[in-house]
């Protein structure tokens, strides 16, 4: 359990993963989000995020990186890493957690995943329900999760506050597959 825990330290402090026989990576998992208001609609994508998990122990960790998501309109993507997520400052995006009664046999399952997701410096608890696929060698996770954006102390000014949702919708999809040493 320590040897698990340090690894995913290891992992969200240095961008780097020490992983053990069985774990499981994805370099190239998606996030996007979603912001929808009656005057306009904001969405990103971002194919960057960098995850594991052990299919002994369930833990599960995810990294973002803030400057990868891609918009529709490059005003968007300057306001979002100035003004909003402040990306210099908050470069990344992290959640540590744990699926619950995960079954390493079991070919589709739904899950829930109890962790942290760390946003500019602030990190609060999330109880994500998750679909969880395995087909070969490979495992499929998916979700999607509420993030009140006054939680983690983004501040919209007032001129802009019709435009931007108060609860963004996040979604996932990370395909793992065995880590290569």
């Amino acid at each position: 359990m320590l040897k698990t825990l340090l690894s995913f330290f290891i992992f969200i402090s240095l961008g780097c993963v020490v992983i053990e026989a069985q774990d499981y990576i994805d370099r190239q998992g998606e996030i996007t989000f979603f912001s929808y208001t009656s005057v306009e609609d904001i969405q990103a994508k971002n194919n960057q995020g960098l995850s594991s998990i052990s299919l002994e122990t369930g833990d599960i960790a995810v990294r973002i990186l803030m400057k990868a998501f891609v918009f529709k309109k490059s005003l968007m993507h300057e306001h979002f890493n100035e003004s909003y997520i402040e990306s210099d400052l908050y470069p990344e995006a992290t959640f540590l957690g744990k699926i619950i009664d995960f079954n390493q046999d079991d070919d589709e399952q739904i899950r829930i995943i109890k962790g942290d997701f760390q946003l500019r410096d602030v990190s609060k608890p999330f109880e994500i329900k998750s679909k969880i696929t395995k087909e070969n060698n490979t495992y499929s996770i998916e979700g999607e999760l509420e993030v009140n954006i006054e939680d983690y102390k983004i501040k919209v000014p007032k001129l802009l506050s019709p435009n931007i949702a108060k609860t963004i919708k996040v979604s996932f999809k990370f395909q793992y597959r065995p880590n290569e040493k």
